[in-house]
C-alpha cells in the first residue's frame, strides 16, 4: 500500500516525461484509523452507551470508520406464491446519519463505512462517506472456487512449528511534545520520559511509561485484550486498551491521578489499579 500506484506527469506533445513530477502524483497511503464497530442498531442505547464510556469530546477530530458488519440483520422469511409477507420483529434499521452526528459530536471525523447494505452504502455516500469493503461481495462470489470431487492418495504430512520470534519493543528515551505520536508496531513501547499534553504513545502491545502521562496512550491497537499500560504518574488525557476508551469526560478516580498506577481491560471496562513502587 505504500508504493506509487501512479504518477501523472506530461509534456508538450502528450508524452511522459521522467524529468519533472509534474504538478501532482496519486499514491496509495496507509493510515492507522480509529473503527466503530456496532452490535446493535438501536440508537438510544448506542447513544447512552457512548455518553458513558467515551464521553463528548477528546479525540481531535481524529478520523473514523463506521463498521456495520457485526449489526444483527433480519433474515427474509420465503412466502407462498400470491401471499402477502408478514412483517416480522427484527432490528430496526441503522441510522446512519444520526451515528454520523453523534461522533462528530464528539470530535471525531467518520470517513468510510464496512459492512453496510446496498441502501446504507447509498446514504453514507451522501453523507461524505467512502466505502471501505475490502472487497465487494459479488466479486468474492466469483472468485469463490467450486468444489469437485476428486479421488486420489493423501499423503500426510507432519508440520513443525518453530516458535515465533519474540515481538520486538521500542524504547523512547526523550520527552515528547504535544502533537507528536509514536507507535510500536507488533510489540511493546517504553517510554522513559514525559508524555506531554497532546502527544500519543500507541503500541501493538503494552505501553509503558516510566514518567508522567499526560498525553493520549493506546495500547492493545490491534485488538489484544490483554495489554496494558503503566505509568509513574498517571494523569492522561485519554486512555485505551483493544479499542475501549476512556476520556478526560470521566475524571480520574483519586487514587491512581497523579499516582503510579496500571490501566487493564476486564470484559468490555477498564480497570485502574495503583502501583507501589
Amino acid at each position: 500500500m505504500g508504493e506509487s500506484k501512479a504518477e501523472f506527469t506530461r509534456e508538450g506533445g502528450g508524452r511522459k516525461s521522467a524529468s519533472r513530477t509534474g504538478t501532482f502524483e496519486l499514491k496509495s497511503r496507509r493510515f492507522s484509523l480509529l473503527g466503530l464497530v456496532l452490535h446493535s442498531a438501536d440508537m438510544s442505547e448506542l447513544a447512552a452507551d457512548w455518553a458513558e464510556r467515551a464521553g463528548a469530546g477528546g479525540f481531535e477530530h481524529e478520523p473514523v470508520v463506521i463498521d456495520l458488519s457485526g449489526v444483527p440483520r433480519a433474515v427474509a422469511t420465503p412466502t407462498v406464491e400470491g401471499q402477502t409477507p408478514l412483517a416480522l420483529d427484527g432490528p430496526a434499521p441503522v441510522d446512519l446519519r444520526a451515528i454520523v452526528e453523534l461522533l462528530r459530536a464528539s470530535q471525531l471525523q467518520p470517513v468510510a463505512i464496512a459492512g453496510a447494505t446496498a441502501e446504507e452504502l447509498a446514504l453514507a455516500h451522501e453523507l461524505g462517506l467512502a466505502d471501505a469493503a475490502d472487497e465487494p461481495a459479488a466479486e468474492r462470489a466469483a472468485s469463490a472456487p467450486v468444489p469437485a470431487e476428486v479421488v486420489r492418495e493423501v499423503v500426510v504430512e507432519k508440520i513443525v512449528e518453530k516458535p515465533a520470534a519474540p515481538a520486538p519493543t521500542l524504547v523512547v528515551d526523550k520527552p515528547l511534545r504535544s502533537g507528536q505520536r509514536v507507535y510500536a508496531k507488533g510489540g511493546d513501547l517504553v517510554v522513559l520520559a514525559l508524555v506531554n499534553h497532546g502527544a500519543e504513545v500507541i503500541a501493538d502491545g503494552s505501553v509503558h511509561v516510566y514518567a508522567p502521562l499526560r498525553g493520549k496512550a493506546i495500547a492493545g491497537a490491534r485488538g489484544d485484550t490483554s495489554a496494558r499500560i503503566y505509568a509513574h504518574s498517571l494523569e492522561a488525557e485519554l486512555l485505551a486498551i483493544a479499542g475501549i476508551y476512556r476520556t478526560t469526560e470521566n475524571p480520574l478516580p483519586a487514587d491512581v491521578a497523579g499516582k503510579p498506577a496500571q490501566v487493564l481491560l476486564e470484559g468490555e471496562k477498564l480497570l485502574m489499579q495503583p502501583l507501589a513502587f
